[in-house]
């Protein structure tokens, strides 16, 4: 196998992330409808707020705040009280995408694999639990332990200490956004894998070294 050090992304990357499931249950919790003009006005508020921590602008703190203060006007109650209860029902239903299971299980003992993700503490060891993955990983790197998001430099370097710093053309990298994951990692020098799910043209000026458009063709390219 070509790569000794796998890093994965997790959301849209080994796991389904469904926000508008996760959403409604957690609405549901404070006995709440969630609709999908509601879920169409929240992504029109959280997606700048996404792009704002990425580089750097909000913290995470600002971001999970920011994003359910019309909600939390609107019903009377906090907006971290109801970001709260969204992390936990995300983590809750999270789910493996197809093909995650059995990658994971072909690459034991083949490579040490990584979790690099922008996605908040509170939901990413209980959905690895959840679904009987922990095991795998070695490293669980969270941007809002490190301060910093991908695609900064600065988490991947905080990574490949982890790892006793590898030589990077043994290192790659595997997610969903071009931008934070095969960028992130192409400016840190590692290799990496675009998973492109919609068979999406590539942003300009962003050219993965590998692309494929599911897990299994993931597998079956490490596997060569």
């Amino acid at each position: 196998m070509q790569y000794q050090w796998i890093l994965f992304d997790a959301d849209d990357t080994l796991f389904d992330f469904d926000a508008f499931a996760g959403l409604r249950l957690a609405f549901a919790r404070f006995e709440l409808d969630f609709a999908e003009q509601d879920f169409n006005l929240f992504l029109d508020v959280s997606m700048p707020l996404w792009r704002d921590y990425q580089e750097g602008r909000i913290s995470s703190a600002e971001l999970q705040r920011r994003r359910f203060e019309h909600w939390a006007a609107r019903h009377g109650l906090d907006a971290s009280v109801i970001n709260e209860a969204f992390v936990e029902a995300m983590a809750d239903s999270s789910r493996l995408l197809p093909g995650a299971a059995e990658l994971l299980e072909a690459l034991a003992g083949k490579a040490t694999l990584g979790i690099i993700t922008n996605g908040f503490t509170q939901m990413q060891q209980p959905r690895l639990d959840n679904n009987k993955v922990s095991h795998h990983f070695e490293h669980l790197v969270i941007s809002e332990q490190v301060g910093v998001a991908k695609p900064h430099p600065d988490i991947f370097e905080h990574t490949f200490k982890l790892l006793g710093n590898p030589p990077k053309d043994n290192i790659l990298m595997v997610g969903d956004n071009p931008h934070a994951d095969v960028q992130g990692g192409i400016n840190a020098g590692i290799h990496t894998c675009w998973l492109n799910h919609h068979g999406q043209a590539r942003p300009e000026g962003i050219t993965p070294h590998h692309e494929v458009q599911d897990l299994h063709q993931l597998r079956a390219l490490l596997e060569a």
